[in-house]
């Protein structure tokens, strides 16, 4: 018999906003009082949840649920397209105050926490701020700066070959990079380093898909593309606040990682209480590429 699942809405107050905003969530298990769920944070930012439910490989059988949620302006929390290029409003703090508000609207008093990619860029950075109900860190993928993302992305782009790059460069120089032919170019790129699965499972294409249908959140926070951020994230770094974070934290990435090596080192070098696990055979996307190891890895931190 499967775990039980439980979706719903919870209001999110927003100064800045004329009306209140909901946050979708999805619960797979039992949320009850005495359990620590793992709350999972997904990337982008721009895409939605659903590539995370896998994650209840870690949480089946165990008292704690996994949550999984939307981010504002994502998947099925409310959406703001009115708010693009405003990066006074998609900011850091805004989804800081989301995670916020969900914990304490589903009245949870001890919560492990997981990362992906940008989504651990905002659990890292929760857990500089001490909150005391953080038991344990999961940061996937995450870059400890978005300087040494740029410098990662385009250390991997310089190895493409020469007629992906070209196709990349000439339409980055003409600022046609919502051409068929260029996405086509990043989708290569995506094929070696973001996840090498192929067909690309069900639920990241969803991620994609999401982007696409409303790009609002992906374009004013990143930009258009990987390989330069132009957004509120730009100067975006936590280097300096790794200490702050006291909890036991796991960091994972792949050797074929859009995040290499360089990316995670910050943490692995500053955190006081880390172990540093990298996924040999994976991208982006260990969880899917690496399953059973990284699903054991993982629950064998937490647990």
């Amino acid at each position: 018999m499967g775990a039980s699942v439980t979706e719903g809405l919870v209001d999110f107050r927003v100064p800045a906003l004329p009306r209140v905003s909901q946050t979708w969530y999805k619960i797979i298990g039992d949320l009850k009082p005495g359990v620590r769920p793992l709350i999972a944070l997904h990337g982008g930012p721009g895409v939605n949840s659903a590539y995370l439910e896998i994650l209840s490989d870690v949480t089946k059988g165990r008292p704690g649920p996994l949550i999984v949620y939307d981010q504002i302006g994502n998947g099925k929390s409310t959406h703001f397209p009115e708010k693009i290029g405003d990066t006074n409003f998609w900011t850091e703090g805004l989804f800081l105050g989301e995670l916020n508000n969900l914990i304490t609207k589903l009245n949870i008093e001890e919560y492990d926490l997981f990362g992906h990619s940008w989504g651990g860029m905002l659990g890292a950075r929760h857990a500089t701020l001490n909150p005391p109900g953080l038991k344990h860190l999961v940061l996937m993928s995450s870059p400890a700066s978005m300087a040494l993302w740029v410098q990662s992305v385009n250390g991997l782009r310089a190895k493409l070959p020469a007629e992906i790059r070209n196709v990349l460069d000439e339409h980055e120089r003409n600022g046609t990079t919502d051409s068929p032919e260029y996405q086509e170019a990043v989708d290569f790129f995506y094929s070696r380093h973001l996840i090498t699965i192929n067909p690309i499972p069900d639920a990241i294409a969803e991620g994609f898909a999401t982007i696409a249908s409303d790009p609002t959140v992906y374009l004013t926070m990143n930009g258009p593309n990987e390989f330069s951020i132009t957004g509120s994230l730009r100067n975006w770094t936590i280097i300096s606040d790794i200490p702050k974070i006291q909890v036991p934290t796991l960091v994972t990435n792949g050797a074929k990682d859009e995040a290499q090596d360089i990316v995670v080192l910050p943490y692995v070098n500053k955190l006081p209480r880390v172990k540093w696990v990298k996924f040999f055979n994976s991208a982006h996307m260990a969880h899917y590429e690496e399953r059973a190891k990284f699903m054991k890895t993982v629950a064998a931190f937490l647990f």
